[in-house]
């Protein structure tokens, strides 16, 4: 069959089985065989079984699962630092699993930018000369090196700091420099994984607001790892969440938290703020041809905390959904609103 061109990631059936004969075991895998069964027969370890997802261009693709789970596995795939027991890893139409060894190299340079959570920055390299790295390797000229990573410095918010040492920088600053550093390579794909777990909370939603914005206007294709359910909503455009290595759930931010697709992910689901991520659009009624005039309207893909908060700051009753164009998609108050952030229905 042949396959359309799809820009973006694309993972297809793809299983990795740790153990000498690899191989051999796949088959029993497909057939059912759980890891559990693999391990105690074959001592082989199952590490991930027929992930299929795609990633568009351009978009932030969570993958989600606690330890052990094989998302940091999965995330080694895509530029392959593992290779998998059978499948594809299609990265704008390239297969990465038959590229050679030349191909990969250049791959890996050109293509992929990798931001670690130990930072991985090199200690006797100040700030500036640890962002142009990879342009040094790749050759580029220093003066035009020099330009690039300070124009990124600047961009990540440390402007001023290009001649610290790392030893000097607090772990936000340090992880600041690691993506200062990915992004000065210009690669398409940018893969994170748990970039910021190591981070204090606020330094966290720090990181994670520097990245959405930034997102904005570069659009990379984003894969990023978490274990942390608030994380991959806030910065998931789409979210995988992995089981024992297999995808038990893919959707949007909105899909997983109404609708989860197991008891697992439900009870993950439950602790989360429901009215910064539930969209209006969820919630809302049909407008009554009657419905008088108000004035006071809400942009569609707003949250229900937003909601909320322009009702109790105003006068108005309720408010009307509208799509960019101002067309009228529905009607919200405040007592469905209210009822929508606390309650799981």
């Amino acid at each position: 069959m042949a396959d359309h061109h799809f820009d973006g990631i694309r993972i297809r059936n793809l299983y990795k089985i740790f153990g000498p004969n690899a191989a051999s075991h796949v088959e029993a895998v497909r057939n059912g065989l759980s890891k559990t069964e693999l391990n105690a027969q074959f001592g082989h370890v199952l590490g991930l079984k027929d992930i299929n997802i795609e990633m568009p261009s351009g978009c932030i693709q969570v993958i989600m699962g606690l330890s052990g789970s094989g998302k940091s596995t999965l995330i080694r795939h895509i530029n392959r630092l593992i290779d998998p027991t059978a499948g594809e890893v299609l990265v704008n139409g390239v297969d990465v699993v038959k590229m050679n060894e030349m191909e990969l190299r250049e791959f890996r340079r050109h293509q992929t930018a990798m931001v670690f959570q130990k930072f991985a920055l090199l200690p006797h390299r100040n700030v500036l000369d640890n962002t142009l790295y990879g342009l040094e390797v790749q050759g580029v000229e220093r003066a035009k090196a020099v330009d690039t990573a300070m124009r990124w410095i600047e961009r990540v918010g440390l402007k001023g700091f290009e001649s610290k040492y790392p030893n000097q920088l607090s772990g936000g600053m340090q992880q600041r420099v690691g993506l200062a550093r990915a992004l000065s390579n210009d690669a398409p794909v940018l893969l994170m994984d748990e970039a910021y777990s190591a981070l204090d909370p606020l330094i966290r939603m720090d990181m994670q607001t520097v990245l959405l914005d930034l997102q904005k206007e570069i659009k990379k294709t984003v894969v990023f790892i978490t274990h942390d359910l608030d994380e991959a909503l806030r910065l998931g455009d789409q979210i995988a969440i992995l089981r024992d290595g297999e995808v038990i759930q893919q959707g949007t931010s909105q899909d997983i938290v109404l609708r989860p697709a197991d008891a697992y992910i439900a009870n993950f689901v439950k602790e989360v703020n429901r009215g910064r991520v539930i969209h209006v659009e969820a919630v809302m009624a049909p407008v009554a041809p009657d419905h008088p005039v108000n004035g006071a309207t809400l942009l569609a893909g707003s949250s229900i905390e937003d909601a909320i908060k322009v009702l109790a700051h105003g006068d108005a009753k309720d408010l009307i959904v509208v799509n960019p164009a101002g067309m009228p998609l529905g009607v919200v108050d405040l007592k469905t609103l209210a009822s929508a952030a606390v309650t799981n229905n």
